[in-house]
Parts: C-alpha cells; structure tokens; sequence
C-alpha cells in the first residue's frame, strides 16, 4: 500500500512534466508563430592578433574579430566602430547577419554609396565581435565578469584605431546585452541596443554573483544617460522569459526622469510584426535590418536626443512618438473635391493630385476622431520602407464653398494640417494565408498606414468646415480610405473569474453604417503572462454583394498590453486568436507601464461593411496556459523539492527521538498521508498573501493564481517520490557489486579522524581552493554516500527481515556469570568440560548473543535508514550545483586545461559534506541522531524548508547555502570537545 501511493504519485508528477514540456514546446506554435525570412551574405573574418595579453589578461582565453563583407567592406577600418557580443553559449559570427545588412545598404553596389546616405554626413559601420568560446555566461558570475573585463579591454582596443573622441555603438545578444549593460556608464558608448536579453531577471538563479552584476546593471539602467534599447521576441522565444527583457522604466524610482530606455517587441516592430526565437533574433530579416538601419543611422547622431529620436524612428516608435505633420503647402492648382455628409473618403488605386474635402457634421462629438488609412503609401513621415509614390496629408480646412468641384482659385478654403493622435504603420495580413506567413513574415512594400487625429472644434464664425485630404499618386497603386469616428469606448466588466469558470460572451453594439474603429476595454480582466485567452469573434456572414466586392482592410485586432507589446490578429469568423501579455509577470517588479488588471482592444476595418464582428467569446486556453506556467516554473520545482526532503527528514528525526529512524518509504508515505493536506491548504493561502514578488511564487497574492502553490507542492512531492525510485534503482547493482568486493574495514563508533583521513581532507581542500571548483567536490561526496548506503545495505546479520526492539521480547538474562569469586566470559567455557547442570546457562548465553545480533542489526538498519535520508537530500541539492559544474567543463574544452576558473573555490561550501560522508562511510551508528546532534538540531531542517519554499524560486542559490550551513551546524555540535568528552567520561 504503502509503495503503490508513492509509485502513483511520482507517476503522476512525471505525467504532468511530460504534459508540460509538450504544452511548451506548443507555446511559440501557437500563440506567438514566427515569420522570419532567412538573411543570407558572403562574411569574412579578421582575427585581432595585436588584442594580446598586453591589453588583458584573458587574451589567451577569449579573441576578437573584425567583420569585413566580402567583395563590400575594405579590410581596414574606415566608419563608424561597432562592438557586437554574444550571449550565452553564443558565437561571435552571430554577428554577420546584421553587418552584412548595414553593408548592403550603405552600399547600393560595391563601394558605391547608397543615395540614402550620399551627402549626409554618415560613414559605414565596421562591425568588431568578441569570441567567448561559446561560454555558459548565465549560469556563473565569475564567466560573466570575465567577459566584462574583455568586453572593456577590446572597446579600448578598437577606440585606438580611431581618431580621439570616437564612440562605440555595442550591441548584445542575450547575455551579451547584460555584458553591454555592465559597461556603463563610459564616455566611449554612444548607445547599447540589446535583443533578447534578460535584463530584470536572470534566466538561470543559481549563481549569487550573477545576482550582483544584476543590481549593478539596474543602477546603471536607473542613472546612466546612455541611450537603451531593448529588442524581445515574446512568446516565440523560448530561452527566456520575455517579461524580463523589457527595460526597467526609470521613471518609476526618478519621475520626470529624461533618461532614453525603451522595450519593443518583435510583433509590434514595424515591418515585423511577428514573434521571434532567441536564436533567430540576429538573423530574422525583419529584425536584422532595421537594427542596422539605426546604427548607420546613430553614427551620424550628435547628441543623446537626436539618438532617441533616430532609435525611435527605426526601432520603438509604434505610435508612441508622434513626429511633427509635415508642413506641406497646397498646391495653388489643386482642385477640391467635396464630399457629401457621411461618406467615407474611398479611393481605390488613385491617380492625380487631388484634395478631397470630408465635410464635419455640426452633430459631431467633440471626441470624434478622424481616422485614414493609406495601402502601400505614405503620410509623411510613415510609409512601408518599399512604398509607392502614393502620398496622403490630412488637413483641416474652414472656409465656404458653392459647388463640389471648384479649383482653390475661384474659392476661398483655408487649410492647416492636422495634428495626429496616433501615427503608424499597421500590417495588411494576405487573404487567405496566415499571418504571419511561415520562414517569410511581412514584406518591407507591406503595411498600412494609421492616422487618427482627434476632429478639432469648428470656429464660430466659420461657415463651412472639413478635413481636407490630399491625395498625390504618380501611378495607380495602394488605396486611400478616410472617415469619421465617434463610437465610444465599449467596456466590459468580465473578470479573470468569469472566464475560468466556462468562459463567456460579449456583444458588440450594431450600427447603421460599417465603423472604422472600435474601442474595448476589459479593467477587470488580469493581464499575466501566465493566463493565455482565446478570443473567439462572430461576424456577420459574407453576402453575394460582399463576395464580390470585398472589403479594403479587412478587421485588424490590436491587442495592446504595455507600451512595448503590440499584438497584431486578422479577424476572422469563429477563427480563436490567442491573447497573451507579457506586462506582469512572477519575480519581475511592478511598473506604472504594467497593471495587473485591465486590457485593450481595437479593432480597425476600412470598406463595404461585410464581415463585421458583432460578438466575441473568451475562454481560458489551457493548454498554452499549462505551456506558460511551466517554462517559469522550473527553478521553483527543484527548490521546493529541497523543502520536501527538508521536512521529510524533520519528521524522520523528530520520530528516531522516540527509538526508531523510519525509512525514507516509510517516511513519504507519512509525509503524504499526514502532512501533505495540511500544507496543501497552508501552500494555498499563503499564496493569496501579497508579498514582495521575490518571495514564494512571485504572484504578489493574486487569487486567481493561487492553485499554482498546491499543483506545484504536489509534483514537487511526486518527483521527490520518483527520485527515491531512482536512488533504489542506482543502489541495487551497487548493492550486488559490493557483495564480490572485500569487506570494508572495521566500523567504529568514536568521534575521532585517521590521520590518513585528516590528509586527504587537507588535500581536497587545497585541491578546491586553488584548482578545482567546490562543485566537483560536491559531487564526489554524492558518489561516496552513494557507495555507503549501497554497501551497507546487503548487511543483515538478522536473517530475515528486521525487527524492531518493540517486537522484539526482551527478558533479564544472565550475561555474565561468576565462578569462583571472578567475572568469566562464555568464551572461556570448555565444551568438554561442561557438566549437565550447566546446560541453562549456556542457554541463557546463546540468548545474549541473539539479543546482541539482533541489536546489531537494528542500529545498521538505522544507520543506512540515516544514511539514505541525507542521500536523497544530497540528491536534490545537485541541480543547485551542477550548472556551474557545467561550465567548468565547458570552459576546459574550449579554453584549456590552464584557463583560470575563478569565483567557485570556496571550500566552506563543501567541507561539511565532505567531514559527513567521511564520517557515515566509517561509524557503525547513526551520526545525527538525538543521542549525537542533541534533541533540538532537527529543527534545522524547517529552516532549510522554509528558505526553499519562500526563497527559493528567485534566488535558488540560498538554499544550498542554507543546507550546507546547518549540515555544518549539525557536525560541530555532534563531534564538538564538550560533546566528545562527555561521551568518554559515560
């Protein structure tokens, strides 16, 4: 019974991580797909050979290149320099997609200057990367600061070769952009672009040292006037969680704060509109070129302002900045074409220059907004990149008129241009293939352009008032539609409970006439990057007349979550969209920019009115959901997995306080049969509690995240479970083997140390602090314990199982006997001489001796039950090691043997395992039981529990530590000189 309820749960909680990693893998299919067209060049590299050990000391370690196209770029330097580094396991030729790029388009052929750039002031880019050997920078501190320590050196290299003053632009990937973070502030770096980096939370909460180098990285994010851009790839990108790619807003702790940062998301990226993988970031053409464009564009910049104004043309503009109207006169021979009242400017394939006049209604509201659109064209300054000579200006006009065709002459029409409200270029989503396209994304000719301007008031003395629309196309291409809205915000109540509880339905007001916007707000509704919605809309279904003649702009929702994060839908009838946000997330601090509640939809269309959305459903999708939860998830897991050991083993010794150590089986069946429900509930409404988001599960007491802390308490538990399988299944052949292996010498029960032992723990030590890091210590304690418990579990001098002492009878018995006024022992009786009275008291000696055996076996038993206790706890604490351990075995293949691997010699983390595992390998009694450690030390273990429960999902670096301090706490106590010599003196 008692093995089929752990068996069942621990299958259970693999079934559930096989359900996860699928829901994951689903995750960037499903509700962020990418397209990406494939960038392609010619590269050619040029190693650095004079970047020696006479600049740094890690030249013999890392390298640097310079990026050359080939048949493009000279040899030698001659532009603007630019430092790209790579981010975790990342390599330097990262680099060519967005070099080769910036080339192609400085250059119209080769070395002919494209007409972009002629006379502007601006040079080309020579593009230097630095080579870290494909080093894991996210997962250790010291690697991370080594690459900072280059980074700086290579930056004063470069700048060497340039006249004086020169600025560098350095751009990240990844963890590269936490190297280029790190190198602020410096009067050498004229801007720092980073794509998918995790700047608010690292990916990987093993090392405390990375921990610092975030804290420092926020002080300069906070402070440093350098202009920051941050590029993510949303949900498409699987390496890390894109909420903590978007930069810190320094208006948050410095209000009014002028400092340049600024986030975008791929899918709100002009031209792009797409999510992008990790990998895929520096060569997603989409992305590619517009990272370029800006940094040609940056070397021509001379002040902080004009790069943010040049960052935010290229990269994060998304309607946030509005650029000044073009201040573009009418021509004197126009001609003015009125429209009737009510109609909707539409202009399909337009040739000529003509200004149309839309009549304002004196019933207008005064919010009404004037909305254009323009296919393929410009309203200057936004167009696609490739656009036509299709040109729209927007102006308000007052005046009168007498006819609906007159020329400007005969007429007295004043005009001014018209203020925008919002200024973008939307994506125009192909009919009939998804959006966005598969390995092909959008086109640079793709997009619409967005104008909404809020209608200004009519003057009183003004007869006749319009908003004038000049149209200017040299052939017939694109389409121009304009027209009035004045539909107000339609706002739901519809909460996160609402939704879970079977999803529900919306309707949308019918109007007489086809909108061109529509607004809806939802301020109940939680916004979490945990919770993914399917959106479901209904819409009027096509008619004969709508088939034939389709609409212009078919419906577009815009889901907007976070000034960065734009998502982009073609509407469809009964076709589910995914909603998903990245505006609040676990660990990540709380912003102005991000509320937990509330979400925002628009909806434009442009055309005749068909296929109108009149009805939306919401639902949770909760196979994304599963899919989201668990790629934040993982760290906590292990961490809570070391809380589970951690009471598992204070319930093991509080119960050996009363005569008996329980196995580890015996141990989890109680655990979860008695002490499971309770923390059950107790997990549940600590999670409602609203604590800082660094503590627990990082959800600040959302209640309708609370079923996350027993979901995961529970596969905690049941991979706590498993892992026992798994060390049985480890120690069985073990077991076998050590049958046919000499006995291990005899087992003592004093506290003292061989010398020989004494040595060899000098020499590990010595070993650990100057060559290899504690880590691989660690895992040779792992591998001694595991050979201990092995061997000693085939010993059973009880044949057998083995009893306890309460089944055990126990009478007075005589075990010794004295003859002749001296103490004899059994051993000194002669058989041949035994008389036949003396038959009972051999009896009664044969008695002593089962009784001792028995004793015996019962003390072995709870040594090895001991003994596989701390195994399992050793067990849990080595994913909290063993990332670093990989990067010491990376750093040997690609660095050498003799590369310097510093930061992870501190012996005083591993020395408590190692006197542990010296001393359970020889003592024939349990070493941390009541009678050594005393009667109170157990309560350790709820430390070390609650230091993993609450602490350890951000920083699970703590609980190692924690672990190691009261192992530690527990040995001293156990074989400290007032301990020892009371035990002497009894």
């Amino acid at each position: 019974m008692t093995s089929t309820l752990t068996a069942s749960l621990g299958l259970f909680s693999l079934i559930l991580i096989y359900i996860c990693y699928h829901a994951a893998n689903d995750v960037r299919l499903t509700v962020s797909p990418q397209g990406c067209r494939m960038s392609w060049m010619s590269p050619s590299y040029l190693l650095q050979h004079e970047f020696n050990t006479s600049w740094t000391p890690l030249a013999h370690r890392y390298s640097l290149w310079l990026y050359r196209e080939v048949g493009w770029d000279p040899n030698q330097v001659m532009g603007v320099p630019v430092l790209f580094i790579p981010g975790n396991a990342g390599s330097s030729h990262q680099v060519r997609s967005i070099a080769s790029s910036a080339s192609r388009q400085y250059f119209s052929s080769p070395f002919v200057i494209s007409g972009d750039f002629t006379g502007r002031g601006i040079q080309s880019l020579d593009f230097f990367a630095v080579e870290f050997n494909e080093d894991l920078s996210a997962f250790h501190g010291p690697t991370l600061e080594s690459q900072i320590e280059y980074s700086a050196a290579a930056i004063r290299y470069i700048l060497s070769h340039y006249p004086p003053n020169t600025q560098i632009i350095v751009m990240g990937h990844s963890m590269g952009g936490i190297v280029g973070t790190a190198l602020l502030p410096s009067d050498d770096i004229s801007a720092l672009i980073t794509m998918s980096t995790p700047h608010t939370l690292p990916p990987a909460r093993f090392d405390a040292r990375v921990d610092e180098v975030y804290r420092r990285n926020a002080e300069s994010l906070a402070n440093d006037p350098t202009p920051v851009v941050s590029i993510c790839g949303g949900a498409t990108d699987m390496m890390i969680p894109s909420e903590s790619c978007i930069l810190p807003d320094p208006g948050d702790g410095n209000p009014g704060s002028a400092i340049y940062r600024r986030t975008v998301f791929t899918s709100a990226l002009e031209g792009a509109w797409t999510g992008v993988g990790h990998r895929e970031m520096v060569w997603c053409h989409q992305v590619r070129w517009r990272v370029a464009r800006a940094a040609l564009e940056l070397g021509g910049a001379k002040s902080d302002v004009e790069m943010g104004v040049i960052l935010d043309t290229w990269l994060s503009r998304d309607g946030r900045l509005f650029p000044s109207a073009a201040r573009i006169d009418i021509p004197e021979a126009t001609t003015y074409e009125a429209l009737p009242e009510g109609m909707n400017l539409v202009l399909k394939k337009p040739a000529g220059s003509r200004t149309y006049l839309l009549p304002i209604p004196r019933t207008l509201e005064t919010n009404a907004t004037f909305v254009l659109f323009v296919s393929r064209g410009s309203v200057p300054p936004i167009a696609p990149q490739h656009s036509t000579n299709l040109q729209a200006l927007p102006y308000f006009c007052v005046g009168r008129m007498t006819s609906p065709t007159i020329q400007q002459s005969s007429e007295s029409v004043s005009c001014v241009p018209l203020e925008p409200s919002t200024l973008k270029l939307l994506p125009s989503p192909i009919p009939g293939k998804p959006f966005p396209v598969p390995d092909e994304g959008s086109d640079e000719s793709d997009g619409v352009v967005l104008f909404e301007a809020t209608v200004p008031r009519t003057p009183g003395d003004a007869e006749d008032a319009w908003i004038g629309v000049h149209v200017n196309a040299d052939s017939e291409d694109g389409w121009v539609f304009g027209g009035f809205d004045e539909t107000r915000t339609v706002q739901s109540n519809i909460g996160i409970f609402d939704v879970l509880a079977g999803g529900t339905k919306f309707l949308l007001q019918p109007t007489e006439r086809s909108l061109v916007r529509r607004h809806i707000t939802f301020p109940k509704l939680l916004s979490n990057v945990l919770f993914v919605y399917t959106l479901t809309p209904k819409s009027d279904r096509p008619t004969s007349s709508c088939t034939h003649s389709p609409a212009l702009f078919p419906p577009l929702l815009v889901h907007k979550s976070h000034p960065a994060e734009t998502h982009y839908y073609r509407l469809e009838h009964e076709t589910s969209v995914a909603l998903h946000t990245h505006a609040s997330a676990p660990f990540i601090p709380p912003s102005r920019f991000s509320p937990s509640y509330s979400s925002e939809l628009w909806i434009y269309s442009a055309g005749t009115g068909c296929e109108d959305v009149n009805e939306f459903t919401l639902n949770i999708d909760w196979w994304t959901t599963i899919g989201r939860i668990a790629t934040r998830y993982p760290t906590t897991l292990i961490s809570w997995g070391v809380g589970v050991v951690a009471l598992l083993m204070f319930q093991a010794w509080r119960e050996s306080g009363k005569g008996s150590m329980p196995s580890v089986q015996d141990s989890l069946t109680a655990f979860i049969c008695r002490l499971l429900p309770k923390l059950l509930a107790a997990s549940f409404v600590v999670a409602l509690l609203p604590l800082s988001p660094n503590y627990y599960l990082g959800t600040q007491g959302e209640a309708s995240l609370g079923f996350l802390a027993p979901v995961l308490l529970v596969t905690a538990t049941g991979l706590v479970c498993a892992s026992w399988w798994l060390i049985s299944l480890l120690v069985w052949p073990l077991r076998l083997l050590t049958r046919f292996l000499p006995p291990k010498s005899r087992r003592y029960d004093d506290l003292s140390m061989p010398r020989s032992t004494i040595i060899s723990l000098i020499l590990i030590s010595f070993l650990v602090f100057l060559v290899v890091p504690w880590q691989i210590a660690f895992m040779g304690c792992w591998l001694i314990h595991l050979h201990t418990c092995a061997s000693s579990a085939h010993r059973k001098p009880y044949p057998g199982s083995v009893p306890s002492l309460q089944s055990t009878p126990v009478e007075s018995l005589p075990l010794r006997e004295r003859f002749d006024g001296r103490e004899d022992d059994s051993q000194d009786t002669e058989p041949n001489e035994m008389e036949p009275n003396e038959e009972p008291e051999i009896q009664d000696v044969c008695r002593a001796r089962s009784l001792v055996t028995i004793t015996n076996a019962l003390g072995a038993t709870q040594v090895y039950y001991e003994n596989t206790h701390l195994l399992l706890l050793m067990t849990w604490l080595l994913p909290l090691s063993m990332p670093v351990l990989a990067v010491w075995v990376r750093t040997l293949m690609t660095a050498g043997y003799t590369a310097p691997f510093n930061g992870d010699h501190n012996v005083f983390k591993v020395a408590p395992f190692l006197v542990l595992v010296e001393f359970t390998s020889r003592r024939k009694s349990a070493l941390l039981s009541h009678q050594n450690a005393g009667s109170y030390l157990h309560w350790g273990y709820l430390i070390v529990a609650c230091v993993s429960f609450f602490l350890g999902s951000r920083e699970a670096y703590r609980v190692f530590d924690v672990a190691s301090m009261y192992i530690g706490c527990a040995l001293v106590v156990t074989i400290s000189p007032v301990r020892f010599t009371r035990r002497i003196a009894t």
